[in-house]
């Protein structure tokens, strides 16, 4: 595998009473992104973070951004999370109808375009989406909750995405379930953005050097 393997810490994983000193801590461990999970309640089963969170956040935040919005409707926050300081903005195909429309909105409003598809969504309309896209996010559990183990028929679907984009200057980022264990297999099929929670902040700050250079050894087949 010739690509390089990049670790999005999720702070939905971090202590809710330190986030700023989690993304500080983060940083200085060598996370060059910060994945955001931002869940209205509605369109995934947990309320999370806002625009005021992320702004918030956001100078504690050295590297990217990286906020992935699991809302509907999407297309009245994007301005908002923009000038909180989001990087990337990644919008769920499932979550409304004019999808190109979000997409378009988020390049407008000066952040990279994301766009993130279930595990029970076929890759067929993507196609017809990537002059569009900056980056795929293949959800490798249902969204929803941290925690979760990934589901193994994704793997395949990153692998159809990294055939279906090829010779383009997309990222394939998977979320959900990434640990020492599951790693390699993703980033063999063509991931080169693995968000990863508890594998990253279990131990706390002390580990975080640790956790980051571990994950990132399993991806590339260390031996760790």
């Amino acid at each position: 595998m010739s690509h390089a393997v990049t670790i999005c810490p999720s702070i939905l994983a971090g202590d809710f009473a330190a986030l700023g000193a989690e993304c500080r801590a983060l940083g200085e461990a060598g996370a060059d992104w910060i994945h955001v999970d931002v869940m209205d309640g509605h369109f995934v089963p947990n309320i999370t973070f806002g625009p005021q969170m992320c702004a918030a956040l956001r100078p504690h935040v050295t590297g990217v951004m990286d906020v992935h919005l699991m809302i509907a409707p999407v297309d009245p926050y994007i301005d908002a999370f923009a000038k909180a300081g989001a990087d990337v903005i990644t919008a769920h195909l499932e979550a409304g109808p004019h999808v190109h429309r979000t997409l378009q909105a988020i390049r407008g409003a000066g952040c990279k375009a994301g766009l993130a598809i279930n595990p029970g969504t076929g890759i067929e309309a993507v196609g017809h989406l990537l002059d569009d896209i900056d980056l795929l996010c293949v959800m490798t559990v249902n969204p929803g909750f941290g925690g979760q183990s990934l589901i193994p028929a994704m793997v395949e679907k990153v692998r159809a995405l990294k055939a279906l984009t090829a010779g383009r200057p997309i990222r394939i980022q998977v979320d959900g379930g990434v640990t020492l264990r599951t790693a390699r297999s993703v980033a063999a099929a063509g991931a080169d953005l693995l968000v990863a929670g508890s594998a990253v902040l279990q131990g706390g700050p002390a580990a975080y050097a640790r956790n980051i250079a571990a994950l990132r050894d399993a991806a590339l087949g260390v031996l760790v």
